[in-house]
C-alpha cells in the first residue's frame, strides 16, 4: 500500500474516530493534532543526530504550532489552514531542508495525512458541527 493512502485512510480513520466518540467536541482536539504534526520533523532530526536540521525543523515547527496556538484561540478555520499548509510544507521542504532522520515514505504519507485531515476539519466547520470560536467564560 502507497504511503499516500495510508495517510488518507488514517487520517480518516483519525476524524471519524474523533468524532464518533466526541473528542472533536472539544476545540483543543484538532490544534493539538496539528501540535504533534508539527514536532515530527524535528524528532527525526534528533534520532538522526542531525543538529543543524533539528534547528531548522524547529524554527518551521513552531510556526505550526503558533498557528495552531492562534486558531484554537480565535478560529479553528486557522488550524485548518495550519493543516492545509503543513502538507504543503511536506512537498516542497525535501529539496531545501537535509534532515537524514526522515523516512523516505513519510513526506507522502504526512502530505497525505495533513491535506485530509485539514478537508476534514473543514468539512466539520462547515457544517457547523464543530464549534469554531471559543465561548468566553466571565470567570477567564
Amino acid at each position: 500500500m502507497s504511503a499516500l493512502l495510508v495517510g488518507v485512510v488514517l487520517a480518516l480513520a483519525v476524524g471519524v474516530f474523533g468524532t464518533l466518540v466526541g473528542f472533536d467536541r472539544e476545540r483543543s482536539f484538532y490544534a493539538t493534532i496539528m501540535v504533534v504534526i508539527a514536532g515530527l520533523y524535528a524528532l527525526f532530526a534528533t534520532m538522526a543526530g542531525a543538529m543543524h536540521a533539528l534547528v531548522i525543523e524547529c524554527a518551521a515547527g513552531l510556526v505550526f504550532v503558533a498557528v495552531a496556538v492562534l486558531g484554537y484561540k480565535r478560529s479553528l478555520w486557522l488550524v485548518a489552514l495550519a493543516l492545509f499548509a503543513h502538507g504543503v510544507f511536506d512537498y516542497f521542504r525535501g529539496p531545501y531542508i537535509a534532515n537524514p532522520g526522515v523516512p523516505a515514505f513519510w513526506p507522502e504519507f504526512c502530505m497525505a495525512y495533513d491535506v485530509v485531515a485539514a478537508a476534514y476539519l473543514a468539512v466539520l466547520l462547515r457544517l457547523g458541527r464543530v464549534r469554531n470560536r471559543p465561548q468566553h467564560s466571565p470567570h477567564l
